[in-house]
């Protein structure tokens, strides 16, 4: 075992974020294991890793320890002897010999400066792989009574959601339950700045779509790259993060764009049509200003929702707000995304706003006002009514201005 010992200063931090702290993988080793201590009292350092082929895995300030070996590694980070596929080929029983990176981002680090100790260690052996029980499947509430359109079925899920893959509580399947007790038909599964909880969705059967996800995380701004599209490098600049979404099939929508320390304050030149509008963070939906930003953003902006949930007591519960999408299958949702079949509401069995044509449905929305892109008022009589709609976003708001929900 190698032991390194450091000092991170806030001029570092300004310097270069991201530090990478080489070490060499002998020929025949089977396992990596990686522990890092710092005092968290005072700041933060997130963990990664590279190796010779590229991107290994990310945990962020989630954990400070990580193993990787050939047949499995700790939720965040890639098993397996070589990269990810299309990546060369490794020959050999181990892992890729040569010079691998702890990656170390300095997140927070005091005037004062921050010690540090990195552990190294590599083996031959495999140590076992720890249990992790499978959830009871339980109850499902019955499917909302919404019509059909056009050979379409709309469509409730959420965009933002994090597992033990980052910095969430819940395995997949524990997440993927709870999201589906709560009336769900699909999940974004979208951990920070790793994907290695891509594989997993597939397997995990719990009646309900799990949509491959990427919260692609920096300090000035979070986007979530969606689609089978593989490892998007959140060291790279913004545009190169649409750009690999664009060639590869998938979508990039701006999170939580005036979310605190994690509002977005990047450049972009091409901006995505898709942005996370309404976010569990948006506490006090009487304020305005995410319908302004999105006017600003773009004229044609196409709006979703996400819980970011990490864990019970925290954020929005998945669904919280639910977006809705109106798709001919599940396995299609993010065709109808990029086509603007969206709408959003505070939750799965909230009052609700949808497009059907010429047409908007308002359902159990009772004393809730429309208001018109041009911002004209209508009050809503009624559980379930079909009024005339215009092109642009529509929203119902309650007498005190209160957004209920929004309609592309």
């Amino acid at each position: 075992m190698s032991v390194i010992r450091g000092h991170w200063s806030l001029d570092d931090r300004l310097e270069r974020m991201l530090r990478e702290v080489p070490f060499e993988v002998p020929e025949g080793a089977r396992s990596v294991t990686v522990r890092l201590s710092y005092d968290r009292a005072q700041g933060v350092i997130d963990l990664g890793c590279g190796a010779p082929s590229g991107f290994r895995g990310w945990s962020g300030g989630a954990r400070d320890e990580y193993t990787i070996t050939t047949e499995w590694a700790t939720p965040g980070y890639l098993p397996g002897p070589g990269y990810l596929p299309g990546a060369a080929a490794v020959t050999g029983g181990g892992l890729e010999a040569g010079i691998w990176h702890v990656w170390l981002r300095l997140h927070r680090i005091p005037p004062e400066g921050l010690d540090y100790t990195l552990e190294i260690e590599t083996s031959p052996q495999i140590p076992k792989f720890p249990d992790t029980p499978e959830p009871v499947m339980g109850a499902r509430p019955p499917r909302r009574d919404i019509p059909d359109f056009s050979g379409m079925r709309w469509y409730a899920g959420d965009f933002h959601a994090h597992t033990v893959h980052s910095d969430g509580t819940l395995t997949i399947p524990e997440l993927a339950e709870l999201a589906a007790s709560r009336g769900l038909d699909f999940l974004a599964v979208t951990d920070h700045n790793t994907v290695s909880h891509h594989p997993w969705l597939a397997k995990t059967d719990r009646g309900i779509t799990l949509i491959p996800g990427q919260e692609v995380t920096t300090d000035r701004g979070h986007a979530n790259v969606f689609g089978d599209v593989g490892w998007v490098d959140f060291r790279e600049p913004a545009d190169s993060w649409a750009e690999h979404a664009r060639e590869r099939g998938g979508l990039m929508s701006v999170n939580h764009p005036l979310g605190g320390d994690c509002a977005w304050l990047l450049p972009i030149e091409r901006r995505p049509q898709v942005a996370e509008v309404w976010s569990s963070g948006w506490w006090d939906r009487r304020w305005g200003a995410p319908l302004a930003w999105a006017d600003a953003w773009r004229d044609d902006v196409i709006a979703i929702g996400g819980s970011d949930f990490h864990r019970h007591g925290s954020d929005g519960l998945p669904g919280a707000p639910t977006t809705w999408v109106l798709a001919e299958d599940p396995s299609l949702i993010l065709d109808a995304v990029a086509a603007g079949r969206t709408a959003v509401s505070a939750g799965p069995d909230a009052p609700l706003l949808l497009r059907l044509g010429d047409e908007l449905l308002a359902l159990d929305a009772d004393g809730l006002v429309l208001v018109r892109p041009d911002g004209r008022r209508q009050v809503i009589r009624g559980e379930r009514v079909l009024v005339s709609g215009t092109a642009g976003r529509h929203r119902l708001e309650t007498y005190e201005n209160e957004v209920m929900a929004l309609c592309a």
